[in-house]
């Protein structure tokens, strides 16, 4: 029966990092439909978001009968309650980047990123993967050395979006539409970043015990 339970707490990890996988090649995916203006890969990402949603699911319902049935304590109930936390995450980043490729939609055949942002745009989304694969490997390995680089990779990020939106609020070359294609896109991807970095609280909290959100008072994954 213990053996059961214990193989059952592996299983919820191995779901948060099939979750994380899944939500990469999404947000891979919904970069290379907008910068490409590739309209059939966008339609794919945002049919696949309801798969993350629905893997959310399952993984949260495990986790709550887990917690009905065997009433853990100390390690593992910090456990179950962390991946309840991190299922959210990953859905919303799975959510954001649909929302990425319904800005590529909405514009195709047009491209929703001017030439001389496509460099910028293609960092946010290599730093948001980048992030997402090291806060997996964080959960796998509960790594909290490795925790330093996502909140790394955030940074960068947010400065990314402060460049960009101090470039189209000078409202010189952009069209109204691009204007605000772009300023829902740099919040897009630095929600990204925000939700890597709560996944590697989360981890911070599993092993440790103590609340980790204080670290960044930037980071608020409330909205979005």
């Amino acid at each position: 029966m213990r053996e059961a339970y214990q193989s059952d707490l592996r299983h919820i990890v191995d779901d948060l990092l099939d979750m994380a996988d899944l939500v990469g090649t999404a947000l891979e995916a919904a970069t290379t439909s907008l910068l490409e203006g590739d309209l059939g890969l966008a339609e794919r990402v945002i049919a696949a978001d309801t798969h993350i949603d629905e893997r959310q699911v399952e993984l949260d319902t495990k986790a709550v009968e887990l917690l009905a049935r065997q009433a853990p304590v100390a390690g593992d109930l910090r456990l179950l309650v962390a991946a309840l936390r991190m299922s959210s995450s990953l859905e919303r980043m799975g959510d954001l980047c649909a929302h990425v490729a319904l800005v590529a939609r909405r514009t195709h055949p047009e491209l929703a990123v001017p030439a001389r942002h496509r460099e910028q745009i293609a960092r946010m989304s290599e730093l948001g993967g980048a992030a997402l694969r090291e806060a997996a490997q964080v959960i796998a390995d509960r790594d909290l050395a490795l925790a330093a680089q996502v909140e790394k990779d955030d940074e960068e990020l947010d400065d990314l979006m402060l460049e960009v939106s101090r470039e189209i609020s000078r409202g010189e070359g952009y069209t109204n539409g691009q204007v605000v294609d772009l300023t829902l896109l740099i919040r897009f991807y630095e929600r990204i970043g925000d939700h890597a970095v709560s996944l590697v609280r989360r981890v911070g909290f599993l092993v440790t015990g103590d609340s980790l959100d204080t670290l960044n008072e930037r980071v608020d994954v409330s909205e979005f």
